[in-house]
């Protein structure tokens, strides 16, 4: 239930119909944009992440699609974000689903370089496990509270996060398969 000062994800949409704009909107305290494709897009504080997605969950976006990373490494000074939410490095980025409402949204949570961790949505998705693995794999964004944060895609003693800006690309020799012999 939202606070008196907040709306729902519902209510959002459709004070924007009605051409009502609250400035700031803020949905369960995130506050609110919406992406070039219209999608509300929400931008809670990283330490607010699990109670947001908690309460859209009482909303009716119960199923978590997608949890990815992002270094904006080479993009220090975007400005696709709103008014109070200072870009970082790196960020994590969470799409759900409300199947009653056929609806979707993102969450945009900016995590630091010098801390790049992030509460980890498992027990409220247990699907995400692997999604969240391979954030950190290749990124090296940590999830706290996460049961099993191995390496999922890079070998056990892989040293680096390989799409990190900053990875040195051809620093690893990689040997390829020769072409096939014709048939």
């Amino acid at each position: 239930m939202a606070d008196a000062d907040e709306t729902t994800v519902d209510e959002a949409a459709s004070e924007e119909a009605a051409g009502d704009v609250v400035e700031p909107e803020r949905v369960h305290g995130a506050l609110v944009t919406h992406g070039p494709d219209g999608l509300v897009v929400l931008h809670p504080d990283r330490d607010a992440l699990v109670d947001l997605v908690e309460a859209l969950g009482a909303d009716g976006f119960h199923q978590c699609l997608d949890v990815a990373g992002v270094d904006y490494l080479r993009h220090p000074g975007r400005n696709d974000l709103p008014e109070g939410v200072a870009p970082e490095r790196f960020e994590v980025v969470v799409h759900l689903m409300s199947h009653t409402e056929r609806r979707r949204l993102r969450i945009r949570v900016q995590v630091p370089a010098d801390d790049p961790t992030c509460p980890s949505l498992f027990d409220l998705h247990p699907g995400v496990e692997a999604m969240e693995r391979e954030a950190y794999d290749l990124f090296g964004i940590a999830f706290d509270g996460h049961p099993d944060l191995t390496r999922i895609l890079m070998p056990e003693d892989w040293t680096g996060h390989p799409l990190r800006k900053d990875y040195a690309i051809g620093a690893i020799p990689v040997q390829f398969k020769g072409a096939p012999a014709p048939r």
